[in-house]
C-alpha cells in the first residue's frame, strides 16, 4: 500500500523519524522491538535471511527503481513515499540510498543454539562504537567466524548504523549476547583467547592456537582493551605482531587480523 506523505509528522513515520533506538528497542516489551535496515542491498540480505518487514519509506522516484523489488517481495505492509526534500530532512537519511525499512526485531537465540557446530567464535566484550560493530561482523561473515557473541555491556548490532556499516553481515552471521560470562563457553567445550597487549603475550600464529579444535576470539573495548578479570580468566592472552612502533590496532582492524589468522585450516 502507497501512501504519500507531506509531513513527517504523518502517523506511522514516528518509527523513522522521532523513535530513539532504545525505543524502538522496546525493552518493555522486546516481542514488539523494530530495528531500521537502510539501502535496498542491506534490506534485500535481511529479507533473504527471514526478517519481517513492517513499514518501507523511500522517495517517489524509488517506488519503480530500486525499492520495486522490495515492494514486490513485501506486498502487506505499507510503503510511506514522499519527496527528496522532505524526507532530506530525516538525520541520516541521505546516506541511505534513498530507502529504509522497519523490520521485525527477532529474539535472540539461545547460547546453546549459536555454539551448536561452531569452531570459531567472536567474542565482543564492552564494545560501544556502532561502526565497529558493524566493521567487526562484516570481518566475521567474510572471513570464516562461526558465530559472535556480545556482552550485555556491548553496542546493539542492530542499531541502525551498526546495520548499515555491516552491509547486512549481522543478518548473515548468528549472533547471541553472552549472559553467564566465559565460563558458559567453557561449558560448550571453547578456549578462550583474550587479544590483549601484555608481556606474557603470545603472537596470533601461534601453533597451540592453530591447533585448538574450539576457539572463542575475544575483543576489548576501543581504549582501554579487555578488563583485568576477561584477561586472567582467558585460557590464551595473544596479540598481533606490530613493526614500526605501532603498539595496536583498532578493534575492528584487529579484528580482522585476527579472524584470518585463527580461522578453520
Amino acid at each position: 500500500m502507497i501512501i504519500h506523505i507531506d509531513s513527517l509528522a504523518h502517523p506511522g513515520i514516528e518509527i523513522f523519524s522521532t523513535l530513539t533506538e532504545a525505543q524502538l528497542r522496546n525493552r518493555l516489551d522486546p516481542s514488539r522491538g523494530i530495528f531500521i535496515a537502510e539501502s535496498p542491498k542491506v534490506i534485500k540480505v535481511a529479507l533473504d535471511a527471514g526478517m519481517v518487514p513492517v513499514a518501507l519509506l523511500c522517495e517517489e522516484r524509488h517506488i519503480g527503481g530500486d525499492a520495486a523489488d522490495i515492494i514486490a517481495r513485501c506486498p502487506d505492509i505499507p510503503v510511506y513515499t514522499g519527496s527528496r526534500e522532505l524526507l532530506a530532512s530525516l538525520t541520516g537519511y541521505t546516506l541511505t540510498r534513498g530507502v529504509l525499512c522497519a523490520m521485525r526485531r527477532p529474539e535472540a537465540p539461545s547460547l546453546a543454539e549459536v555454539l551448536k557446530d561452531a569452531r570459531r567464535v567472536a567474542v565482543i566484550d564492552s564494545v560501544v562504537d556502532t561502526t565497529n560493530i558493524g566493521a567487526i561482523f562484516r570481518s566475521a561473515a567474510a572471513l570464516g567466524i562461526d558465530a559472535v557473541l556480545l556482552t550485555p555491556t556491548s553496542c546493539d548490532p542492530l542499531n541502525r548504523r551498526a546495520v548499515r556499516v555491516s552491509m547486512g553481515t549481522i543478518f548473515l552471521v548468528p549472533w547471541t549476547w553472552l549472559e553467564g560470562g566465559y565460563a558458559a563457553l567453557h561449558e560448550h567445550g571453547f578456549k578462550t583467547l583474550a587479544m590483549a597487549l601484555r608481556d606474557d603475550s603470545v603472537a596470533i600464529d601461534d601453533e597451540l592456537l592453530m591447533r585448538e579444535p574450539k576457539l572463542a576470539i575475544v575483543l576489548g573495548t576501543e581504549g582501554d582493551g579487555l578488563a583485568d578479570n576477561a584477561i586472567h580468566g582467558a585460557d590464551y592472552v595473544a596479540c598481533i605482531p606490530m613493526a614500526h612502533g605501532v603498539d595496536s590496532l583498532n578493534v575492528a582492524a584487529a579484528s580482522a587480523v585476527a579472524f584470518w589468522q585463527l580461522r578453520v585450516r
